[in-house]
């Protein structure tokens, strides 16, 4: 059966600093027409890092749109252009202080694809060295470190929500298990 849907129009609904909402009129499979809300992203990046004990750094921070506090791998937004390989080197430095000696692809992660256009770049730094944390002016956050069994427990308990730090938790589990 074929899938495909074929954007008819596209309109944009709102622009703001991040994000843009655009409703597209499709054409479905079976030749009706649809509507799609759509949320481009620029994307963004999420990165497994393990200092110099072995241990994983994570960073709690407050999430405005679940008015709570949430623990995730370092993460951020593809500036304009940027590589996604600069932006993650640049994000662990901001948020932890660690420059990452070594850096690995671990692939993709399409977060909610039913109606948001971000893709986030999967990354593992098993070599990092401390040079200093440059936080934004506006980003607050506290960094953590734990095991990867600790953080594997903390996702079946259902204590750590984050659907990126989980992928990434996932894949490095099958890492390890292969070593």
């Amino acid at each position: 059966m074929n899938l495909i849907e074929k954007k008819l129009k596209s309109e944009l609904k709102f622009k703001g600093k991040i994000i843009e909402v655009h409703h597209d009129d499709i054409l479905l499979p079976n030749g009706d027409t649809s509507l799609r809300e759509v949320v481009k992203h620029p994307g963004g990046v999420c990165i497994a890092a393990l200092n110099e004990k072995g241990e994983f750094l994570l960073v709690e921070q407050f999430r405005y749109a679940f008015d709570t506090v949430l623990l995730e791998f370092t993460a951020g937004k593809l500036e304009k252009d940027e590589n996604p390989l600069d932006a993650a080197n640049r994000e662990l430095i901001e948020e932890t202080g660690y420059e990452a000696l070594e850096m690995t692809s671990l692939g993709l992660l399409y977060p909610s694809p039913g109606y948001l256009g971000e893709i986030i770049h999967l990354y593992y730094a098993p070599k990092t060295k401390f040079v200093g944390q440059k936080l934004d002016h506006h980003e607050f956050l506290n960094v953590k470190t734990y095991t990867l069994d600790h953080l594997i427990d903390l996702v079946m308990k259902d204590e750590l929500r984050d659907s990126k730090t989980i992928a990434l938790i996932m894949k490095l589990s099958q890492l390890n298990s292969l070593k």
